[in-house]
């Protein structure tokens, strides 16, 4: 099969930083399902696992963890789904990647695809949503429909993970939502997507609030430089607030929050699959439930981007361009 992989750790402007190579077809497991894949998206996972984690010597990993495709196989204790079913998925980062032409996956992260998108347009979806879903509703404990009366500040409104996490936030909650960005663009999207207001977080963010008419917040999903903003965050959190953050935070004090009684919250999408948990299953329950909502018309599609096909030289742009930090939305490419 055609997949995309690297074979050592180099900077994305290195030749041969992403390669076009031939592998043999995955070997798929009982809970698995073999997915002949459509289209995938590119997220800033993807550009952190090829700068730091090294294949083993003489193999080549492959990246890319969204991916929209059909199934060709169903293992014997894979339920739910048949041969032939259009299907979408965020896979496990303890296994190959998906970009590849066939893909094998645990059925359960698995759910049927939304109807009413193209497969570029679908696959900008499942990580970020599973991202966004669970920070909400598992991490920050917001019940679905509440939130009356509370504000969610969203850092890095714009971007992936953001998003869509306006989105759910809007659809699924009443929570009052302020998203944080720099650029006209990515303001001009975030207020598409739902936020009752974006502020500049260019700007230190407590007092962009108070610019905004907001003196403190009662939530804060931080999905991008937590550490530029930490200090400006705690002060921007009311007293009992909480914090969810995704990315890293070397280096930042936790003893910071004590005084306001601030509960700090990680997520990560792949906890479920790598450890197998018992609620493994529930995320390709939430993404069946974020395709209802696409096809009801209250979740759209975040592919802001479509570089063309599935292959390295378009993989290198989209790397490159998540590196910048200038991306809104999200990168998809289509087909092999």
């Amino acid at each position: 099969m055609k997949a995309v992989a690297y074979h050592k750790n180099l900077p994305i402007n290195a030749p041969k930083a992403l390669e076009d190579v031939e592998l043999p077809a995955p070997e798929s497991g009982a809970r698995d399902l073999l997915v002949r894949v459509h289209a995938v998206s590119v997220n800033p996972v993807d550009t952190k696992v090829r700068a730091g984690s090294a294949p083993a010597a003489g193999e080549v990993k492959v990246l890319g963890w969204d991916a929209v495709g059909v199934v060709e196989a169903v293992g014997a204790q894979a339920t739910g789904f048949a041969v032939g079913d259009r299907v979408w998925y965020a896979g496990s980062i303890k296994r190959p990647g998906a970009n590849s032409e066939l893909h094998a996956v645990d059925a359960r992260i698995v759910s049927k695809a939304p109807k009413s998108l193209s497969d570029a347009q679908a696959a900008a979806l499942p990580l970020t949503a599973i991202t966004a879903w669970e920070l909400l509703f598992d991490r920050l404990r917001i019940a679905q429909g509440g939130g009356e009366g509370q504000t969610l500040m969203v850092v890095g409104g714009a971007g992936g993970v953001g998003s869509i996490l306006i989105q759910l936030a809007r659809q699924l909650t009443k929570l009052r939502v302020i998203a944080t960005a720099s650029r006209p663009e990515s303001r001009e999207w975030c207020l598409e997507l739902g936020a009752h207001a974006v502020i500049d977080h260019s700007k230190p963010l407590s007092q962009a609030l108070r610019s905004a008419g907001i003196e403190q917040v009662d939530y804060v999903a931080s999905l991008t430089q937590t550490g530029t903003h930490y200090q400006e965050i705690i002060h921007s959190l009311k007293p009992q607030g909480a914090l969810a953050v995704i990315d890293d935070m070397e280096g930042l004090d936790p003893i910071a929050l004590k005084s306001k009684s601030l509960s700090l919250h990680w997520e990560l999408m792949f906890t479920r699959s790598m450890f197998e948990t018992p609620d493994m299953h529930e995320q390709g329950v939430l993404l069946g439930r974020v395709a209802e909502l696409v096809d009801s018309g209250r979740v759209k599609t975040t592919a802001n981007a479509v570089f063309g096909r599935i292959n390295a030289e378009n993989l290198t742009r989209a790397h490159a361009l998540i590196e910048s930090g200038k991306a809104v939305g999200k990168i998809v490419l289509e087909g092999f």
